[in-house]
């Protein structure tokens, strides 16, 4: 049983052919067996896509990001990436896509990963990564249909971005194109140890709105306890209408219940008619509370303790990072202590438009997979 080869890196070059060169530089080793990336979305996107095919030879498995985590810790623009080379580990990535019948796909790709798992040799143990594009608002549906198709086998994920909190487009990659619209599945099999993790460092409230008036579909909330949404937020706050910017968001997200743990649920924009979009899907007649900071530094140390204590020193973990998450970083001007944080304990990853975590769609977390060496 061979040990995992984890090699990163990363580039700033805006030509597309002339990042991947210096990539390929850095991360190319002997019998690569996946190479994992996030990229800005500025890039010439069909040059990258093409430059990206013609550079590696094994999988090749990413998407947009509003930034990259690598071996500088947090990144803006440019590329990320790691290639991982081992005997004992197999990726098999699907393309889910289009997303407007995303149950009926994911649960066709289920199908297909489910006969790999019967296949599975004796001592091996797979996991599942998710990368979505994050203004497709199908991660919910997605992550429940392919958790419920594969039984056991964790799935971690994360929801493409792109630059600025644009919200233009974001895409995945597939076979040299990116594409929006569309979601990556890979399939991880290895029977190196792994720890598949989340970690969010804010709790509930007494504070608590309800969703009194609220368009499901567009993840849209028109009204909190009878008033317009961003009214009825901004006063629970003590906060005028035009304090409410993306720094207020990421510092009091909303939060709902569901059975014992408690899940963000982030808004994301305020809109002409005083009504909030959020990044998850939401509901009329739930029950939502303001969420409330706990030292970000030391739940990140914790949660990363939790996730590797059986597992070792990882040699690698792919970590899924809200972008809110960062922007509260840099609200507190922390972000250079959690970048170097990340660096230090082997993530590479993206800052995202949400996160999944087995059947879930959640905001404002950090999901993960820790793999030992």
């Amino acid at each position: 049983m061979s040990r995992l080869s984890a090699l990163p890196g990363c580039s700033k070059l805006a030509d597309p052919t002339a990042a991947i060169r210096e990539l390929r530089a850095t991360i190319d080793q002997p019998e690569m067996k996946v190479v994992l990336f996030f990229c800005s979305s500025s890039y010439d996107l069909k040059g990258l896509g093409s430059a990206i095919q013609d550079a590696f030879p094994c999988p090749v498995v990413g998407c947009t990001s509003s930034g990259q985590i690598g071996p500088t810790g947090y990144q803006r623009g440019g590329i990320t990436a790691v290639s991982l080379a081992s005997d004992d580990l197999v990726a098999h990535p699907y393309l889910i896509s289009p997303l407007s019948e995303c149950r009926e796909r994911a649960a066709q790709v289920g199908m297909r990963v489910r006969t790999k798992l019967e296949d599975l040799p004796p001592g091996k143990r797979a996991f599942g990564l998710i990368l979505v594009d994050g203004l497709s608002q199908a991660e919910e549906a997605l992550a429940a249909t392919l958790y419920q198709s594969l039984g056991n086998v964790p799935i971690v994920g994360g929801s493409a971005g792109d630059d600025d909190l644009k919200f233009e487009r974001t895409s995945v990659y597939w076979e040299g194109e990116f594409l929006s619209g569309a979601a990556l599945f890979t399939l991880f099999e290895t029977s190196r140890p792994f720890s598949a993790f989340k970690l969010q460092n804010f709790g509930p409230t007494d504070k608590k709105l309800v969703v009194t008036a609220a368009d499901p579909e567009r993840r849209v909330v028109k009204e909190f306890n009878g008033l317009p949404a961003a009214e009825a937020f901004a006063e629970l706050l003590g906060l005028s209408l035009d304090q409410l910017d993306s720094n207020v968001f990421s510092s009091n997200p909303v939060m709902l219940r569901i059975g014992s743990d408690d899940y963000v649920r982030s808004i994301q924009k305020v809109n002409p008619d005083l009504s909030v979009t959020l990044y998850c899907a939401i509901d009329e007649g739930l029950v939502l509370t303001i969420g409330k900071s706990m030292e970000p530094l030391t739940t990140l140390a914790k949660g990363f303790r939790d996730a590797t204590r059986d597992i070792g020193t990882p040699s690698l973990v792919i970590g899924c990072d809200c972008v809110l998450r960062r922007l509260d970083f840099e609200q507190g001007h922390l972000d250079g202590q959690a970048g170097d944080f990340l660096a230090r304990n082997k993530v590479i990853g993206f800052s995202t438009y949400g996160e999944q975590f087995n059947a879930v769609h959640v905001n404002q977390t950090f999901t993960g997979i820790a793999l030992g060496e």
